[in-house]
């Protein structure tokens, strides 16, 4: 999964970065999945999760996307006065199949730096 904040704005950074990452592997962990990679740039995040076959990706990204919302706004006011709301709409999300594991979390361990 790809996700940005709203207006692509560089806010993933510092405590709230570090914060961020420990609000999503709870999250991932309450609804019985799991982040097995994970890269937060300033501007978006790539999140490689496992999870049940049973539930449907669009689910998954809902679920760590408010719950991280809303937690980190009620941590962080000058998120607030920034942005409207700390998500986009719109995210990307690719399952693994046609491609490894290896090669997503390649990509994804690519992404440092950039």
């Amino acid at each position: 999964m790809i996700g940005c904040p709203k207006y692509r704005r560089p806010v993933l950074v510092g405590e709230i970065e570090h914060r961020l990452k420990e609000l999503l592997i709870e999250k991932a962990q309450g609804i019985g999945s799991s982040i097995e990679q994970i890269e937060i740039m300033p501007d978006h995040v790539h999140l490689f999760i496992k999870a049940s076959p049973g539930d449907a990706p669009d689910w998954i990204i809902q679920q760590l996307k408010g719950y991280t919302s809303r937690r980190l706004r009620e941590e962080f006011s000058e998120l607030v006065s920034k942005l409207p709301t700390l998500w986009t709409r719109s995210y990307d999300c690719e399952s693994v199949g046609h491609i490894s594991e290896a090669a997503v979390g390649q990509y994804i361990q690519d992404q440092t730096g950039k």
